[in-house]
């Protein structure tokens, strides 16, 4: 984590993402900026409905319409890439973004073998022969960790664990040597000691490779053994920005600091679990000012008239008005 990073890879700037409905549109991203340099991974955090793989698909040009972005750009290795058509983008996507999502079963094909769904994809964006392809299939299995690749290139999905699997997709998403990885709850569905291999097996992936990692998620633990920054969200907007160790034990936003305490500890017993009242609000009937307010204990005047920006914040940045003064 001490290196020094390159250039960001991914540039997101100011991105707005609208639905138009019957009764209005409704913002489901609203201003959000963030950046990932090479060979890091970008934690995104929060509640189910905060914005964070809509984030991930908006950048990967899949919005389901009638959603759309509104504003903002979208930067990859110095390329605009939101204002690109849908050809445009499929060349991008695989080759210079890859992506790894909760369930492998739904991002594999059952009825062809792991070996022609690595070769598909390869020979899709790289100019190989067939042989070439499954030669390279093979070699990307042994680096995800999956034992006899020369044998398992020629199984179907079926015939591998949930964790096997969804090393195949690790090893699909790095089929074309992309820069920028989003990884979208890709622990989920595993258990814990499974958890533990597919984070370290990210992490050395990311290094040894150089490649900039988004890694959705809404597991603090996955966050603490995996990223290298996080970015906190909330109601569509980026609350909270900074180094790990900083975000996850000096929080610096009241509901970064209610996610970190709702965390149980091994080591205590507790009658009562901590947790933060209330619910995320609907994308229609987001509160006026700090759209956290409603829950937030630290509530003052001005959270409630006025909507707070990214702040300087220690080594990061936080949307609350606590860090413009002391009072809220």
């Amino acid at each position: 984590m001490g290196e020094t990073m390159d250039q960001p890879i991914l540039e997101v700037r100011n991105l707005t993402v609208e639905f138009p409905g019957r009764h209005g549109t409704v913002a489901a991203l609203s201003d959000v900026s963030l950046d990932i340099r090479a060979g890091e991974i970008l934690g995104v955090v929060g509640e189910s409905g905060a914005g964070k793989s809509m984030t991930g698909l908006a950048i990967q040009g899949l919005l389901e319409r009638p959603g759309h972005i509104s504003g903002g750009e979208i930067w990859l290795e110095k390329r605009r890439i939101d204002t690109l058509d849908d050809y445009e983008m499929e060349k991008i996507r695989g080759r210079k973004i890859g992506a790894i999502f909760q369930d492998p079963l739904t991002s594999l094909n059952p009825l062809f073998t792991v070996g022609a769904q690595l070769g598909e994809t390869i020979r899709q964006h790289l100019n190989m022969s067939k042989s070439q392809a499954k030669a390279r299939a093979i070699e990307l299995l042994g680096e995800v960790g999956i034992p006899s690749p020369d044998e398992r290139v020629n199984h179907y999905p079926h015939q591998f664990s949930g964790g096997m699997r969804q090393r195949v997709v690790i090893a699909l998403a790095l089929a074309a040597a992309p820069k920028l990885v989003i990884a979208d709850e890709p622990t989920t569905a595993l258990d814990v000691s499974i958890q533990a291999q597919i984070i370290s097996l990210l992490r050395r992936l990311c290094k040894e490779k150089r490649t900039a990692v988004m890694l959705v998620t809404h597991d603090m633990g996955v966050i603490a053994e995996a990223a290298d920054r996080v970015a906190v969200m909330y109601a569509g907007r980026l609350i909270e920005v900074g180094p790990v160790n900083q975000v996850l034990h000096a929080s610096s936003h009241p509901y970064t600091r209610g996610l970190m305490a709702s965390i149980p500890a091994l080591a205590a017993r507790v009658e009562r679990l901590n947790q933060i009242d209330g619910s995320m609000p609907r994308l229609d009937a987001i509160p006026d000012g700090c759209a956290f307010n409603p829950r937030c204990k630290s509530v003052g005047p001005r959270c409630i008239r006025e909507q707070p920006e990214l702040m300087p914040a220690g080594d990061g940045a936080s949307a609350c008005w606590l860090n413009a003064g002391g009072t809220a």
